[in-house]
């Protein structure tokens, strides 16, 4: 068991240190109020279709147009993490987690939080003649600030084998603890600016462009990493500071006394004097081997339960080219538009970094995946309309860290339907749901810090008209996330000699619920 010590060593804290990029498949679609009470937007004729059909806002009467927005929205992210070293069975210790408040089977359930007390958006349109010209402004990509008050299970995995190394180097250790937190705040603001031109009283046409800009903070530590021996909860760098100071004068002074054995063994001519000196040297020499060899463990894990602090922004800038087109022919609206690959670097500006996972000034491709959208909207009744919707998100073509992107299975592709119904001509009520399908594959993908899972949304709410040219939107939506299984074994080499691994499982799901509150006013 004593081989392993290398490995442990090595890893504790820098195989903790993993990377903090949140992102990726997480386009904001919610960018009004009316889109929180039916989903399916594509085909609409109103205000908020200068975001989700431009062309479609050309049909508006003529006129100025505006829409404001505002969300409040709450998630709570939930992972279980486990892991499994057949090689530590031995020691009774295969389930490490188990000594760290884990479940008997060595999980461990993290929760993070994300809140966005009011989520901003609005879109304008000033229609004249046979031109739509408009404007609008959202978070159209993060939008919010997640807190994991006890970090997360890639941060614990290695100090959760601490244990095992104190108990195979012949110091027992019967448990661990570690504080740990992570803050990461996303936002990916989006101005767009754009015409729409009627062809003809069928026909509209869109053309136009969104101007992103991304501000990404994350702060993190790791600290009081300690285990539990002999009963009592030991601060390991303390613990490893001391015993480094006591191996390295063990080592003098064996080192000391095998020379002064040596200086004896070479000034004496009597045989049986001369071997006994030459024995008393290299026993003191492998005591000194022995206690500097002590002393670099020590010294390893010294470095690995050092306190860690990481706090580093991240910036970048895109540009999102925008087209639509939109057709009218008796009781139905058939819209579609295509958003263009939005190429973004951001770029590190770091403060603290002793994770080394941020190096200062170094430019990450996180590109906004393309999207096609299209939908259809007929009228039952004159009060009574019925729309769906489909989003199809290219992110396979999406440019990544580390092209992360080519372990996605599929694009992500989403199915939307609802219906509007005027009660009377002052009040319009509404519902509609949505299915997100994520093409995961085996998971590769997900990280505790980066992960979405399939899902399903239902939004309800009114419109009420307010004024002769002012409506209130108010509106309710949940989404109800799939539970995924990841499961995934890591080879650990230890030297040339040996190699052993660990069994992790990620057990992912998310909760959100948003409610919002908007005004359309027309000038």
């Amino acid at each position: 068991m004593r081989q392993l010590k290398s490995y442990f060593l090595a890893c504790t804290l820098s195989a903790s240190a993993t990377s903090v990029f949140a992102g990726g498949l997480l386009t904001n679609t919610n960018q009004s109020i009316a889109f929180n009470r039916n989903f399916a937007r594509e085909a609409t004729t109103n205000i908020d279709g200068v975001y989700s059909n431009p062309a479609g806002a050309a049909f508006l009467k003529e006129g100025f147009h505006l829409s404001l927005n505002f969300q409040n929205i709450y998630q709570k992210r939930i992972i279980n993490s486990g892991m499994t070293v057949p090689a530590l069975a031995p020691l009774k210790m295969e389930n490490p987690m188990a000594l760290g408040g884990g479940t008997p089977e060595g999980y461990k359930e993290f929760v993070g939080k994300a809140a966005v007390p009011i989520l901003p958006s609005f879109q304008a349109a000033y229609n004249r003649d046979k031109w739509s010209f408009q404007v609008g402004f959202g978070i159209v990509g993060g939008g919010g600030k997640a807190s994991f008050d006890t970090g997360l299970g890639s941060f614990e995995r290695p100090i959760s084998l601490i244990p095992a190394l104190l108990t195979a180097n012949g110091v027992p250790a019967t448990g661990y603890s570690v504080s740990s937190s992570m803050i990461g705040q996303q936002y990916i603001f989006g101005l767009q600016l754009g015409a729409g031109y009627k062809i003809n009283k069928n026909m509209a046409v869109y053309g136009g462009a969104r101007f992103n800009y991304v501000s990404n903070k994350y702060q993190g530590n790791i600290s009081n990493i300690s285990a539990v021996m002999g009963g009592n909860s030991v601060n390991l760098y303390d613990f490893a500071s001391q015993k480094v100071q006591e191996y390295t004068q063990i080592a003098a002074q064996a080192k000391a006394a095998a020379e002064q054995a040596t200086a004896a063994a070479n000034a004496t001519t009597n045989p049986a004097e001369k071997q006994k000196y030459q024995t008393m040297a290299q026993q003191y020499a492998a005591g000194a081997e022995k206690a500097t060899a002590g002393a670099a463990t020590m010294t390893l894990l010294q470095g690995a339960t050092k306190d860690k602090q990481l706090d580093v922004t991240q910036t970048g800038w895109g540009i999102t080219p925008i087209i639509g087109f939109h057709y009218k022919q008796g009781k139905w609206d058939i819209g579609t538009r295509f958003e263009f690959n939005t190429h973004l670097n951001i770029q590190n500006n770091t403060k603290i970094d002793n994770t080394k996972q941020f190096p200062p000034g170094v430019n990450t491709p996180s590109d906004i995946p393309a999207l096609w959208t299209v939908g259809a909207q007929y009228a039952i009744l004159p009060t009574l309309r019925a729309m769906v919707g489909y989003h199809h998100f290219f992110d396979k073509s999406a440019k990544m860290a580390n092209d992360k992107q080519k372990l996605l299975k599929s694009n992500t592709q989403e199915f939307l339907a609802g219906m509007e119904w005027d009660i009377t001509d002052k009040i319009t009520i509404s519902a509609g749901g949505q299915s997100t399908r994520y093409g995961l594959g085996n998971g590769s993908y997900l990280t505790d810090l980066s992960f979405v899972t399939s899902s399903y949304s239902l939004g309800f709410g009114a419109e009420v008209r307010v004024a002769k040219n002012m409506k209130l939107n108010v509106a309710y939506f949940f989404t109800n996330y799939e539970n995924f299984k990841k499961e995934y074994t890591t080879t650990y080499a230890v030297g040339d000699k040996a190699k052993f691994e660990a069994n992790n499982v990620d057990n992912f799901t998310r909760t959100n619920k948003a409610l919002g509150v908007g005004l359309n006013i027309e000038f």
